[in-house]
């Protein structure tokens, strides 16, 4: 009797600590009464048998948490198949989930077109009120998250080299593939034409643009060149090495796992074979191939190009103008960007940047290295002679 007592008393207790929430429930009846107030609202629509619903609903929870205490900000959500259906309709509800920013003391609402993280959630909500939010929200992804309304405007970018993951929240394989696919991204980070992004196909208001590239299973991967209009399947292995290695080689790009620079990166064929030659020039043949180094480099387009350019041919100028210190200039230059390089403080467009000269001052050590071995095995050789002779 005394346990069906206390039990009695207690589960009023446990059933209100289960059930209490910060998302607004709302319905055909107070919807207006509670969105278009003092407070702007993010609103949900959402149907209960949706996956992606069931998905977003424990980010929308931590959503609403993190602005439980803001006077200007609420985050709600309506079921638009049932007691909201008249209001899905009124708003042009067409798909699930449908997310909707009212600003205060207004009807007029703005779709919500970003990711469904928290971070990418709590980011837009700041931009639109300037209020903080109280959970300290992971780092945004490096991967891009295209929609239908996005999609066409970046990924048929002619100027862009871009991958795109097709995928649905349930699929295995592709919660395996994120994290990959997040380093994957962060790696292309700093490269302007590269664009590494992923778009949920299975979401209703998206599968017109998966029908488009015959997506039919998840993953599906497509990657389309820059100036091509019609993608191609990536077939490779999903490890990051091996998308590093095809984007490379379609982008013209040098990147390493983790995200560094090769020792590829900037270099240029033509003019390394004129700098690895310059050393061993005498000053009239070392003022020639200045002057065929100006000559090739005008005929090189392209600012990363350029950029090399321009570094090969002042080192090649600051060479013939050391003379006899060149190579002493060169070694403390080298060692000079070697400490720089080393700096964990340093921006990644600096460490790009330093990490390019460095590989263009290898181009001019690479002939005199060797000429210098030659001349050591020369005399290895000689010394040996004699040693035979003597024997």
């Amino acid at each position: 009797m005394r346990f069906s007592l206390l039990t009695s008393l207690l589960l009023p207790l446990v059933a209100v600590s289960v059930s209490a929430s910060n998302v607004i429930d709302l319905d055909d009846g107070n919807f207006s009464k509670i969105v278009g107030g003092a407070k702007g609202s993010l609103v949900e629509f959402f149907a209960p048998w949706c996956g992606h619903c069931k998905n977003l609903a424990p980010v929308w929870e931590e959503l609403a948490d993190s602005y439980a205490s803001a006077s200007n900000v609420q985050i709600a959500k309506i079921d638009a198949d049932g007691v909201g259906k008249q209001s899905g309709q009124q708003f042009g509800v067409k798909g699930y989930p449908t997310l909707k920013w009212f600003p205060a003391g207004s009807l007029t609402p703005e779709d919500y077109t970003g990711g469904r993280d928290l971070a990418s959630l709590t980011a837009f909500v700041t931009e639109k009120t300037g209020v903080k939010s109280k959970v300290k929200a992971p780092p945004p992804s490096a991967t891009l998250e295209l929609t239908v309304q996005n999609f066409d405007k970046i990924a048929l970018d002619d100027t862009k080299n871009v991958i795109v993951a097709f995928t649905a929240p349930w699929c295995g394989h592709c919660k395996s593939l994120k994290p990959i696919y997040e380093a994957v991204a962060k790696d292309f980070a700093t490269e302007e034409n590269v664009v590494v992004a992923l778009m949920d196909a299975d979401e209703a208001a998206n599968k017109p643009i998966a029908n488009r590239y015959g997506v039919r299973s998840y993953p599906t991967i497509k990657v389309r060149k820059s100036e091509d209009y019609q993608p191609e399947s990536y077939d490779l292995g999903r490890t990051e090495g091996l998308f590093l290695d095809f984007l490379n080689g379609k982008a013209g790009t040098h990147r390493t796992t983790g995200g560094a620079l090769s020792d590829l990166a900037g270099k240029v064929l033509a003019l390394d074979t004129l700098a690895s030659d310059f050393f061993a020039s005498t000053t009239s043949s070392a003022a020639e191939l200045l002057a065929q180094a100006e000559t090739l480099g005008a005929t090189l387009g392209g600012d990363a190009k350029n950029t090399s350019v321009k570094y090969y041919l002042k080192v090649m100028s600051k060479i013939a103008e050391k003379g006899t210190e060149a190579e002493k200039w060169l070694t403390k230059e080298q060692g000079r960007l070697a400490k720089l390089l080393s700096s964990p403080a340093l921006a990644p467009t600096k460490t790009d940047e330093i990490k390019i000269k460095l590989n263009i001052l290898s181009s001019f050590v690479t002939k005199k290295a060797a000429g210098a071995f030659e001349a050591v095995k020369e005399e290895v050789q000689d010394a040996w002679g004699g040693v035979k002779q003597e024997l």
